[in-house]
């Protein structure tokens, strides 16, 4: 059994989320630029089993697709073509980012730590990853 990881998608910044190897807890890993995103997943699916990689689907209320879901697929494309043995799993990223900053919030975090980008791409990576496990259960 392998770990299942989990991208926020951004122009700026990526955070990436992982589970353990059984696909219990989902857990933050990095945030980093997309230029440097594709070398990551490589060298960390050459050290690890991965099955999945959870790419957050970029819609608006209404349900209807974000401006930046054109370079999210461009990117998918790329990375069926350089990992084409991983799974590529989507899961709607919508109130993700109000989601972490509200855990953030209510876990105590300073204004200052809930104000940087990274730590809400990392906290929505992990509950993106999060939201795909559960739903992964029911099934």
């Amino acid at each position: 059994m392998g770990r299942a990881l989990a991208i926020d998608y951004g122009t700026v910044r990526c955070g990436v989320a992982e589970t353990d190897p059984i696909k219990i807890i989902a857990s933050g890993l990095t945030v980093l630029p997309p230029t440097k995103l594709m070398t990551f997943l490589e060298d960390y699916c050459k050290r690890e089993k991965v099955d999945v990689i959870v790419i957050g689907e970029s819609k608006n209320e209404r349900g209807d697709y974000n401006r930046i879901e054109t370079d999210i697929k461009s990117f998918i494309e790329k990375l069926k073509k350089k990992l084409p043995e991983i799974e590529i799993a989507r899961e709607d990223e919508r109130y993700t980012s109000v989601m972490a900053q509200q855990s953030m919030m209510f876990g105590g975090a300073k204004k200052k730590q809930r104000q940087k980008k990274e730590n809400l791409d990392l906290i929505s990576a992990i509950i993106i990853l999060q939201q795909y496990l559960e739903r992964e259960s029911k099934h």
